[in-house]
């Protein structure tokens, strides 16, 4: 399973010894919205402070949101379905979009 943002943001800052006020402060944040970010409670952080988060963690916004496939935890099927999709041609891709949403509403009982 794929590590969220919520989780991925945690592991940093924990790993880094900083604080929720340590992180607020170096991306000019509220400690409450930090710790949002951490717990899943906010789910839709601007690119902005995105941005932020990653340069002060010193990694790739796509690292921090955990869409980076070639990051190390990446599921090794995963990775091998990306570089496919990387092959395929516009209206391949579109084709495949159009059947991952239906699935996905099917799974969510919407279908």
């Amino acid at each position: 399973m794929p590590v969220t943002l919520a989780q991925r943001l945690k592991e940093l800052r924990l790993k880094s010894g900083q604080s929720l006020q340590d992180v607020a402060d170096a991306v000019k944040a509220s400690k409450a919205h930090v710790w949002e970010l951490e717990t899943g409670k906010s789910k839709n952080p601007s690119v902005d402070l995105l941005t932020k988060l990653a340069e002060h963690f010193r990694v790739s916004v796509a690292q921090l949101i955990g869409e980076d496939p070639g990051a190390p935890q990446e599921d090794p099927e995963l990775v091998a379905l990306f570089r496919d999709l990387k092959g395929l041609t516009t209206g391949d891709r579109a084709v495949l979009r159009s059947t991952i949403r239906a699935m996905k509403k099917v799974r969510e009982g919407d279908g």
